[in-house]
């Protein structure tokens, strides 16, 4: 996988280890308290090859082979939202290592949404599947640092950022200052939301490193991109940077999303990440299937 390690600035501040997962543009991290080799992973990805319904361990076994290399000891699997364009690896690397997940406290909303969309009444046992549900401003120990929570809706109704130091994990709200945000026309996402969202992350410092879910290049920019600065954000982001209103950025980001197709995995992953990233289980056959509903995007 293409990684790229961004070095801890000192007491405070985290080692960030972001790798690029080129089949959907997700950018999966390792977050690393340098003091004491205390660590923890964001959004990792559980690969599929959607053309042949296949899944594999490729890159959450990378990220486990990182650690060992890091000599740091995993104690967070965290998720900032059920992903829409991969699936999650969370109860896989559980599995391997007992380290307790958690995501966002409104995926119980989300999971209440899809279930009526896939006709699934009783699939999603959110209580059972996360091992912590976490609301605005919930702190999470890692080693000498605190990770914290900010509520960041929009994307999802049920998306969250992680704090650690002077480092935000701010998935699917902005992306690289030159591709602008991300689109807020899923179920439960709404674009008046997500600006706000992005306000309240602006008001983090000017040199808080911000680690975006993903990125699609441009067209003067073919390699890929995952950390900026506030600062970087509020001045250049081209949706939102200078003094954009609400209205002109509710508009621009409405306009850009009605020209969107839903991503090519997207009904196959939230019925696995609503579970945690677990696969569904067994038929009698031995097979797992995946529901998929029609006429209905």
């Amino acid at each position: 996988m293409k990684n790229r390690t961004s070095p801890s600035r000192g007491p405070g501040s985290p080692k960030v280890i972001g790798a690029y997962e080129p089949d959907t543009g997700s950018i999966q991290y390792i977050v690393i308290d340098e003091a004491t080799k205390k660590a923890a992973l964001i959004d990792t990805v559980l690969d599929f090859d959607h053309r042949n319904a296949r899944t594999s361990t490729r890159s959450a076994e990378w990220a486990l082979a990182r650690l060992k290399e890091e000599g740091a000891e995993l104690v967070w699997i965290l998720d900032t939202h059920p992903h829409a364009d991969h699936l999650m690896a969370q109860a896989w690397l559980k599995e391997q290592t007992g380290a307790p997940t958690a995501i966002g406290a409104k995926v119980r909303e989300i999971a209440e949404l899809w279930s009526r969309f896939y006709n699934l009444p009783d699939a999603f046992d959110v209580d059972r599947d996360f091992d912590r549900l976490l609301s605005e401003g919930d702190t999470l120990p890692l080693g000498d640092l605190e990770i914290r929570v900010m509520f960041s809706p929009g994307h999802t109704l049920g998306s969250i950022t992680y704090v650690v130091g002077d480092a935000a994990f701010v998935h699917d709200t902005f992306m690289q200052p030159d591709a602008g945000t991300t689109r807020a026309d899923f179920p439960g996402g709404d674009a008046r939301t997500l600006f706000r969202s992005l306000q309240a992350l602006l008001e983090l410092p000017d040199d808080t490193r911000l680690f975006v879910g993903h990125d699609y290049g441009t067209d003067s920019r073919d390699e890929p991109a995952w950390e900026s600065t506030v600062k970087e954000q509020r001045e250049r982001n081209k949706h939102i940077g200078g003094d954009v209103s609400e209205e002109e950025f509710v508009r621009l980001r409405e306009a850009r999303d009605a020209t969107l197709p839903l991503p090519d995995r997207m009904l196959h992953a939230l019925q696995v990440n609503l579970r945690g990233g677990r696969l569904p289980e067994p038929e009698d056959d031995g097979h797992r299937y995946l529901k998929i509903p029609l006429d209905r995007f």
